[in-house]
């Protein structure tokens, strides 16, 4: 059973779960307001109150898939727990780790790992949206408190995670894709501040990296930000 602990302010739930020591598989570290939250490639996530900022510690055991696929998972845990909290919406996964909202950002999903201990972060917007420089971002106006919110996401994370671990790892990618652009969209694919490259959406492995179908053939993705 998930354990929840909710605080009213830290710094960044991921930097306090992996930091703490005495932190089992299955806590949870959930923030009212957090002022040092990180996206991918050193981002900050933009902390407005009222939305939800929430970590859970993963042990790495003998056997498990490749530890990069967590992140298919953690993606599926989170579209299943905002379906739950607010029905019938159009949402959509984004590679490698964003939920899209009518095609505007609502939520993200961080994996920091130290020694074989992962941490999953959620950031979702359920208040408001942050202005955010660089894309369009969305929310769900209040529909659902964080406080509301952290069983929900708890029990679809402890579900995922026990398929992810007891299911064919392309199971995993294959639930993934039926929540993600489709086949044949069209992608780039940012890999640095410099570099793209643009083509077709042509699925994920099942250790989770993204499969980019080119003009020269298929390229294989394991990280970069994409653009649809």
């Amino acid at each position: 059973m998930s354990r929840i602990r909710i605080v009213e302010r830290t710094g960044s739930t991921n930097a306090d779960l992996l930091a703490d020591g005495q932190a089992v598989e299955g806590e949870w570290l959930v923030a009212l307001a957090q002022s040092a939250g990180k996206g991918r490639q050193g981002r900050k996530w933009v902390g407005v109150p009222g939305n939800f900022f929430g970590s859970t510690l993963v042990e790495i055991q003998p056997g498990d898939p490749p530890a990069a696929s967590l992140s298919l998972a953690a993606g599926l845990a989170l579209i299943e727990a905002v379906d739950a909290a607010a029905p019938g919406l159009s949402l959509m996964l984004k590679w490698p780790n964003d939920l899209l909202l009518d095609g505007d950002k609502l939520a993200g999903v961080l994996l920091e790992r130290g020694g074989e201990r992962i941490v999953a972060g959620f950031g979702v917007n359920l208040a408001s949206a942050p202005i955010l420089p660089d894309r369009r971002a969305t929310s769900l106006k209040a529909a659902v408190t964080p406080q509301a919110f952290a069983p929900l996401l708890a029990a679809s994370f402890a579900r995922l995670l026990g398929l992810w671990r007891s299911s064919d790892p392309g199971a995993i990618a294959r639930a993934w894709q039926m929540r993600a652009h489709p086949i044949g969209a069209v992608l780039t694919i940012h890999t640095s501040a410099d570099d793209r490259i643009s083509g077709r959406f042509d699925g994920v492995e099942p250790d989770g990296a993204l499969r980019l179908r080119t003009g020269d053939g298929i390229e294989i993705v394991r990280a970069g930000d994409v653009s649809l």
